[in-house]
Formats: structure tokens, C-alpha cells, sequence
């Protein structure tokens, strides 16, 4: 397996370049309308979880909107499902490695084994043995073998310093994202995570580069609505040196991906805005820019996030959600033995969202 860059690989076809210019300007329109929510952290706690379900559903991890967020109340409850969990680390995974990076500005080999090792709950780090042989599942016939654990530390190194030194490769940063990832995942360099590891190493190099300020572009649901070409694009470079459809597939990913994600978050903002007039008109004196935000950090809430945000008491709390439901902006459902309170806006917003299909 080589080292980047890539050689004999033409990186700026016409196809390419013509790409280039929508995916970027998608991405800086969508950079723009996140710095309109007033509390940016919405963004990150609500599009996390969407992001955890498609990239965990891609390695099969199944579970429901309505199981994670309840869940991310108690994880260490043992009624908890199993794939709900990972889901979770997923979250907690992509806050911790964006919080590392913010903190140290780089993309560091231990930033990424703290990332996989948050996402798998284990500290197994880099594999010692022959990594999982691809085998074509209709025919059996093995389609790629990953680089022995001798060859990984160089491999690692080499990009690891691809990524954070810009001044090394003059391409354009999308389209070094695209052959980063692509890199990573034929290094395959851990047991297990790497799928997820790698995506969530996407958008951090994109807040890297200064392109998004922050994680909110999701590639998952892309890839998982394309998988056979996803799959089929990445052994094309490996058999034919194809580097061009590979691509012009993961822009065109950025390109709608961040057109849909702009959407999303015009929508949150104005159902922020919604709120905030209906409760500033219903309720004066309830009414405050922290109720909205804790309103529409999760679909669901339920009294004690209430209090600990407001710092109210339990009954303040209580008699707020009450009232926000009694006129309908919340809809109360008992769960076991708590009352949880739903956003119908904020989940009106992301249903929606789920269906629709980026599939090319």
C-alpha cells in the first residue's frame, strides 16, 4: 500500500473541478447559516444523534430515534439495548474528539485512538494482527486484504502528517478529504470502529480546515443510501487506479449533504423563533433565550433537564413544561416511570429529515 500522496492519481479532472466549485459553495453557505442559532452547541447535541443512527446503521447497529434519546438519560441502565449504547458512544465519541481538537488545534494519532477507543468502549488500540480479509458475499471472492500491523505505525504517520500539514499536498482540502478517508480505511488499522472512526474523521478535518466552525456535516446517510457504489468506487482506485468516480462521489455527498443540512438548520431557526414569540406572548415571565435553547437541544425533555438548566425548582419546572404542553408547543408521554416532554416542532423537523433520500 502506498503512502500519500497519491501517485499517477489526477486529482483535478474537469469533472472534478467543475464539482469543486457547487460542493464548496454549499459548504460555505452552510458554515453561515449554523453562526444563526444563538447557542451553536444545539447543532452539535441535535444533529450528533441524527448522524450516530445512519453511520451506526451502516455497520447494522439498528435502534430508533425514540430508544436513543430516552436512553441518553440512563446508558448505563440495563434495559438499555445493546445497539442503542453504541449509538451513544457514537455521540460521545464526535464530541470528544471535536472538544480535543479544539483544545489542541490538530488531528493527532492519539486524538484518533481516543476517538475509536470512546466509539468501541475499549482501549485494544491499533491491531496486532491481520486485519478482516473483504470477500465479495455473493461469490466469496476476497476483495481486498488490509496492510499487515508491521506496516501500520508508517502508514498512520504518514498520514497523520498529510492531514495536519497543509503545505505537504496542494489539492484542494475536499478533495483531500476524500483520499484521507479513503486512506484510512484501506489502512484499516483498528479491530473494529473503523468504518465510523473514519467518518467521524471526515468532519473533523473539515472544522481543520476552517470550512465548517462546526462537526454538522453528516456524510453518513449519504453513504449508506449509495453504499454498493460507495464500496465499488473505493476497490475501483484499488483495481484500476480510478481516483476521478471515487471523487466526484464523496463531493457530490458534500454537496447535498450540506444542501440538506442548510435546510435543517433554517427550519430550527425558525421554529426557535416560533417558540420564542408564543412564549414570550402566552408566558412573559417564563419566558427566557435559555428555555428555548434547552427546548430544542433534544426532541425530548423531561422536568429535571428543566431545572438544572434554568436552575429552577423541581415544581418551576414542572409548571413550565405543563403549560408549554397544555398549548401545544410539547406533547407529554409517560415512559416507564417518566414523563417525558416532546418538542413537536424539533421532531416534527427531523422526521421530515429522515425521509429525505440522498440516493444518486
Amino acid at each position: 500500500m502506498e503512502l500519500l500522496p497519491p501517485k499517477n492519481a489526477d486529482l483535478e479532472t474537469t469533472k472534478i473541478l467543475k464539482k469543486l466549485i457547487e460542493a464548496n459553495k454549499n459548504l460555505a453557505e452552510l458554515k453561515g447559516v449554523s453562526k444563526t442559532i444563538p447557542n451553536q452547541r444545539i447543532l452539535i447535541n441535535t444533529l450528533a444523534i441524527q448522524e450516530a443512527m445512519d453511520s451506526s446503521e451502516i455497520e447494522n447497529i439498528i435502534t430508533t430515534r425514540d430508544q436513543v434519546y430516552i436512553a441518553k438519560d440512563d446508558q448505563d441502565n440495563n434495559m438499555v439495548k445493546t445497539a442503542t449504547k453504541e449509538v451513544l458512544f457514537y455521540v460521545d465519541a464526535l464530541q470528544s474528539g471535536f472538544n480535543n481538537f479544539l483544545s489542541h488545534g490538530i488531528i493527532s494519532l492519539k486524538e484518533i485512538l481516543n476517538i475509536q477507543e470512546v466509539l468501541v468502549n475499549n482501549d485494544a488500540g491499533i491491531r496486532k494482527q491481520a486485519g478482516t480479509v473483504l470477500a465479495n458475499e455473493r461469490t466469496g471472492e476476497v476483495v481486498y486484504i488490509p496492510p499487515e500491523p508491521n506496516e501500520i505505525p508508517d502508514l498512520m504517520s504518514n498520514l497523520i502528517s498529510i492531514i495536519n500539514n497543509d503545505s505537504d499536498w496542494d489539492v484542494d482540502s475536499l478533495v483531500k478529504m476524500a483520499v484521507i478517508h479513503y486512506q484510512f480505511e484501506s489502512i484499516h488499522p483498528f479491530y473494529d470502529g473503523n468504518g465510523r472512526t473514519g467518518r467521524i474523521l471526515n468532519i473533523l478535518y473539515l472544522v481543520k480546515e476552517g470550512l465548517l466552525d462546526l462537526p454538522i456535516l453528516y456524510l453518513s446517510r449519504y453513504i449508506n443510501q449509495n453504499k454498493e457504489k460507495y464500496y465499488k468506487f473505493l476497490q475501483n482506485i484499488r483495481t484500476n487506479n480510478d481516483w476521478e468516480s471515487y471523487v466526484l462521489f464523496m463531493l457530490e455527498g458534500i454537496s447535498r449533504t450540506a444542501k440538506l443540512t442548510t435546510n435543517l438548520v433554517n427550519e430550527i431557526v425558525s421554529g426557535m423563533m416560533a417558540y420564542k414569540h408564543e412564549i414570550r406572548s402566552q408566558f412573559p415571565s417564563m419566558y427566557s433565550q435559555d428555555l428555548i435553547n434547552s427546548l430544542f437541544n433534544y426532541p425530548y425533555t423531561k422536568i429535571t433537564h428543566l431545572e438544572n438548566t434554568l436552575h429552577v425548582s423541581y415544581l418551576t419546572a414542572r409548571k413550565y413544561l405543563e403549560q408549554l404542553a397544555a398549548i401545544g408547543l410539547l406533547t407529554k408521554e409517560r415512559i416507564g416511570k417518566t414523563n417525558y416532554y416532546i418538542n413537536n416542532n424539533l421532531f416534527a423537523i427531523l422526521t421530515k429529515i429522515e425521509s429525505n433520500s440522498l440516493k444518486i
